[in-house]
């Protein structure tokens, strides 16, 4: 079994115990186990596996070293689902309702004998959370909001979740021996942050054949609807995907047609009416006459236009700088050179530094940029002053021993809830940059909010500005502030606005990166990596930023190590 899978095992375990009101020690020794497996490496899991010494680990102990060796031998743990089967399933249900965790639905359950989300609901329109202990108006108010906010976003996904899915499922249907072409379309191949479902465009010989081949997937849990040209069908991991296919000419046609937002395809129309066209999936027409195109390209020359990205196809301007000849030319994954916001084991990362720096030589770039988080981050593990000086000896004596990449000494300040940072200036100006983020106080009234980041944003160590909307997908809103307030003062005093690329967050969102790029305000993409595998998030940050018109020259960690060293030394 994954590392991941047994450590997600161990996780759940813990809420399980929790929700059942077991000792406190019962359950944090699971969470406690599920930390200490995600820090291993895989075929070190599997060698302590087969070994039996899981249980000489820190934290493991003999009782666990059992469970563990019976999980990841045999993919199967009895205690696990006989645990899972004793919790009344709504239960979990209401897990998912933002801020409740297992001790206050325990506590939900015990007082008022609330079993399912309905229930719950409804006890909060009763006001019959309100005189309970540990819970009051507000605490009601706030799991009501949630319960909207899950209905809202419910059988949504993150992008990087369907894409993952839907680059497994295009694998499968590349195995349908009559395959001309076949493409990922929609909300995936115009890089949402938030997909709804699956759109394939795929063209053959054989259409029933492939409808069929499609439909008798492993994958495929229910065929919803299936004819020659379309097929429709629910995945196992719970997402819908359609698959449409078409004859060779018309493939070009269709996969534009598919691909752009019902927007983008309305104003496309209309500029067909203007020159005397008709479009739709199947091609486009000129007095009932189809004309020929093989590909996307061609397609777009038609209408005198040049080729449009696919992430630009959401009629925010595509069309009319297509036309004038101002369409940017997009950031490319291999334009980044180096990684910020990266967290360490000095906090609440998994990975040494040292693991880190290696890995960023292994992976090719230039530079790597520490910023753990800051004091008053007590709950991540927040670096005392002195945890700052002693992790800057390390990067001293790591950069003395790998001079071939910049390591850049940095931190993740917290902004308190009156703008000021986590700590004096006399600590924050040893440090190459300084990231300032929010990270508590969320809700706070728009105007407080905007004059909070308005004053860190004038403090002269600032280097960026973390997460700046503090939104998290299918969790939390984005804070209230004016954002237009928040970015001119940002260009004004040279603050590096972050595109956070952690795939719960994108933020920025990619609505607002065009006016940041026309106002001519740099962008960082950073991971917030905790462990290694997550610099790849980068790359899901890369697609937000071409999807809000960003270049090379508006992503500050696309600069080589000297250009970013210099920056940092003019600040």
């Amino acid at each position: 079994m994954e590392k991941q899978s047994t450590a997600k095992m161990l996780e759940e375990i813990g809420v399980f115990l929790e929700l059942k009101g077991e000792n406190p020690f019962k359950s944090r020794a699971y969470y406690s186990a599920a930390r200490t497996v995600e820090m291993m490496g895989e075929e070190e899991l599997q060698r302590l596996v087969h070994e039996d010494k899981l249980k000489d680990v820190k934290g493991i102990g003999a009782a666990l070293n059992e469970k563990l060796k019976e999980y990841v031998l045999t993919g199967e743990l009895p205690y696990y689902e006989e645990l899972k089967a004793s919790i009344p399933e709504g239960l979990l249900e209401m897990l998912r309702v933002p801020g409740l965790g297992p001790r206050k639905v325990r506590a939900l359950y015990d007082m008022l004998g609330i079993t399912s989300l309905a229930e719950l609901e409804y006890a909060c329109r009763e006001n019959r959370l309100v005189g309970l202990k540990g819970f009051g108006s507000k605490t009601q108010e706030n799991i009501l909001e949630g319960i909207e906010f899950l209905r809202r976003y419910e059988g949504q996904f993150f992008y990087n979740e369907a894409l993952q899915i839907a680059e497994n499922l295009l694998a499968e249907i590349k195995k349908f021996s009559a395959l001309d072409q076949v493409s990922l379309a929609g909300s995936i191949r115009r890089c949402r942050e938030i997909v709804k479902d699956i759109d394939l465009v795929a063209s053959t010989s054989e259409p029933a054949g492939l409808t069929g081949f499609f439909a008798e997937l492993d994958v495929v849990e229910e065929v919803i609807a299936q004819g020659d040209t379309k097929v429709s069908v629910r995945l196992n991991e719970g997402i819908n995907a359609d698959l449409r296919v078409v004859g060779k000419k018309e493939y070009p046609f269709a996969l534009h047609h598919f691909t752009g937002s019902k927007e983008h395809n309305t104003a496309m129309r209309h500029r067909a009416r203007t020159m005397g066209l008709k479009i739709n999936e199947y091609g486009i027409f000129r007095n009932g006459e189809s004309l020929k195109c093989s590909s996307e390209t061609e397609f777009f020359a038609v209408f005198g236009l040049p080729f449009i990205q696919p992430e630009l196809r959401e009629n925010y301007g595509e069309i009319e700088a297509a036309e004038n000849g101002s369409l940017p030319a997009l950031v490319e994954n291999e334009d980044i050179r180096g990684i910020f916001h990266i967290h360490t084991n000095y906090s609440d990362g998994i990975n040494t530094l040292k693991e880190v720096v290696e890995y960023c030589r292994e992976q090719g770039y230039q530079y790597v940029g520490i910023s753990d988080h800051s004091q008053s981050a007590y709950y991540a593990g927040g670096l005392s002053e002195r945890d700052l000086e002693h992790q800057a000896e390390e990067i001293m004596a790591l950069r003395e021993k790998y001079p071939d990449l910049g390591i850049f000494h940095g931190v993740e300040s917290d902004i308190r809830t009156d703008g000021n940072l986590d700590y004096d200036d006399r600590i924050l100006e040893k440090l190459d940059f300084v990231i300032a983020s929010v990270h508590s106080t969320l809700k706070m009234e728009r105007k407080k909010m905007t004059d909070r980041l308005l004053h860190a944003l004038g403090h002269p160590r600032v280097t960026m500005l973390g997460h700046p909307t503090n939104r998290l997908l299918l969790g939390r809103e984005s804070s209230s502030f004016d954002l237009e307030q928040i970015l001119h003062t940002a260009l004004e005093n040279g603050v590096i606005l972050e595109l956070n690329a952690s795939p719960a967050r994108l933020d920025l969102d990619w609505r607002h990166l065009k006016k940041i790029r026309e106002m001519g305000l740099l962008v960082s993409i950073n991971p917030d990596a905790h462990r290694v595998e997550d610099f790849r998030d980068t790359y899901l940050g890369v697609s937000i930023a071409r999807k809000g018109w960003l270049e090379k020259s508006d992503v500050f960690n696309t600069r080589p190590w000297e250009d970013v060293e210099e920056y940092f030394q003019d600040r």
